[in-house]
């Protein structure tokens, strides 16, 4: 079905009698993004070179908050408009730790802008409606089903994160909007999650807008935190019976400078045993600012070994925004 073709089934959508807000006026806030990524971008392989998804108007002037992965080293972006327009668009920032992205319109969007809401005062079984681009058909009624630490294989930590049920089918950049129709999540990642009795539930996992706060006005004006980076490695791991294993590494990264290898088992870091990712995660970001070695203890082939690779700024390896 093409794009311009599909929309939920009604039952799922956002009924506007059941808000107290103008649902109308608060989804016109919500637009499409486009974006093409060179072929030799750090990110293509993993990412792709053509993304799309959803971002939400948050100033006046045209800034757009969406998930960063979208527009990550993005050498063209475009917004559409839920009215059928097309506006060139400049990537602003993006920030590694939230996962944040945000984009300026380059011309007048004359759209509503969103409220920003407070996600830490959202609770459980809370209703919300889940926007995306198009208005009420490609919205979804939904309700916030867990806040909860999540986890990414990719070197990545949210202390609470935004579960939403049921997943909405394009959610990149989706925006989640709370009773009072104020912003409080941006849509990151698609989930399933068992249940009892052999059933799933599909979920997507959310950005809180609190994370967005402290680092706002840096993000205007600098492009980026104010604050040292974080030390990277360039791994993927996933845990498998208490256990941090390696999945994947980074072509360029100083895991695989220093041979880590798929499946090799992160025992410690310093020291300090990791059974998790989130304990990785920590222990790995307490050592200091991106370029500090770091002592990892690894099991391979029943065999200890220890190597000490020095971490990187992830950043640096990705190609600057250029403005269109």
């Amino acid at each position: 079905m093409a794009e311009a073709e599909w929309e939920l089934p009604p039952q799922a959508q956002p009924d506007p009698k059941d808000y107290g807000y103008d649902l109308e006026r608060a989804l016109a806030s919500v637009v499409g993004v486009r974006a093409t990524v060179p072929d030799d971008a750090f990110t293509a392989q993993t990412l792709g070179t053509e993304r799309a998804g959803n971002g939400v108007v948050i100033r006046e002037d045209g800034v757009v908050l969406t998930i960063g992965y979208l527009v990550t080293e993005a050498e063209s972006l475009w917004l559409n408009t839920g009215d059928g327009r097309a506006l060139p668009g400049h990537v602003v920032a993006y920030d590694q730790e939230t996962g944040f992205g945000l984009v300026q319109a380059l011309g007048r969007l004359n759209l509503p802008v969103m409220p920003l809401g407070q996600s830490a005062t959202a609770q459980v079984d809370d209703d919300v409606v889940v926007g995306g681009v198009g208005g009420r058909t490609r919205s979804l009624a939904a309700r916030i089903s867990a806040k909860q630490e999540f986890a990414g294989y990719w070197e990545y930590l949210l202390d609470e994160a935004l579960f939403t049920a049921p997943a909405h089918p394009n959610w990149g950049g989706t925006a989640v909007i709370d009773a009072a129709g104020r912003l409080v999540g941006i849509g990151s990642l698609h989930l399933q999650q068992g249940r009892e009795h052999g059933r799933s539930e599909h979920l997507n996992m959310n950005v809180p807008i609190d994370l967005l706060k402290p680092i706002y006005d840096d993000l205007l004006t600098l492009g980026r935190p104010n604050k040292p980076p974080r030390p990277w490695l360039g791994f993927y791991a996933t845990e498998i019976e208490d256990r941090v294993v390696v999945a994947g590494l980074s072509n360029d990264g100083p895991a695989r400078r220093a041979d880590l290898r798929v499946g090799d088992i992160l025992v410690s870091i310093a020291g300090q045993e990791v059974g998790t990712l989130a304990a990785l995660y920590r222990c790995l970001w307490s050592l200091g600012r991106a370029g500090v070695e770091v002592p990892l203890t690894l099991q391979r082939d029943g065999q200890t070994l220890t190597v000490t690779p020095r971490s990187t700024d992830r950043s640096a390896l990705l190609k600057k925004a250029r403005l269109q």
